[in-house]
């Protein structure tokens, strides 16, 4: 499992022109991949990391702050642009494997008391946030 965590002042998803879902303050925008060999154990332990990353100001987490996160699915951060021009998928998972883990970490967030807001799985989505820093990571478990 693979995310781009971003720190963001705000940040929100809009599909077919309806806001799906937002921050307003400041948290972290979460790109999440999955791959094929990710299951419930990889779920457990990138909420664990997303939650208690200390990648907000003054080195502080989601979990101490109580910072919202905005979770989007994003097949595309397991494309592979070794070869050729055209990216290659075949690392990312079908959608029928990721769309529950995206879920279960989603739901293992709000189960650590985490406020999440998230996208809608396979959907075309346009994402705006007003990144803080800028400050990106990438995290894998």
């Amino acid at each position: 499992m693979r995310a781009i965590v971003t720190r963001v002042t705000r940040a929100s998803v809009t599909v077919d022109g309806v806001v799906t879902g937002k921050i307003e303050e400041p948290g972290l925008l979460v790109l999440l991949g999955v791959t094929h060999s990710d299951g419930p154990e990889e779920v457990t332990k990138m909420a664990r990391k997303l939650h208690e990353i200390r990648a907000l100001r003054d080195e502080e987490s989601c979990a101490t702050t109580g910072a919202p996160l905005l979770i989007i699915s994003q097949f595309t951060l397991y494309g592979s642009t070794k070869k050729g021009r055209r990216p290659s998928w075949t690392e990312a998972a079908r959608p029928e494997q990721a769309e529950p883990l995206v879920d279960g970490v989603v739901a293992a967030l709000r189960e650590r008391g985490a406020r999440v807001a998230t996208g809608v799985f396979g959907a075309m989505m346009s994402v705006e946030s007003v990144n803080d820093g800028p400050f990106t990571l990438l995290v894998e478990v």
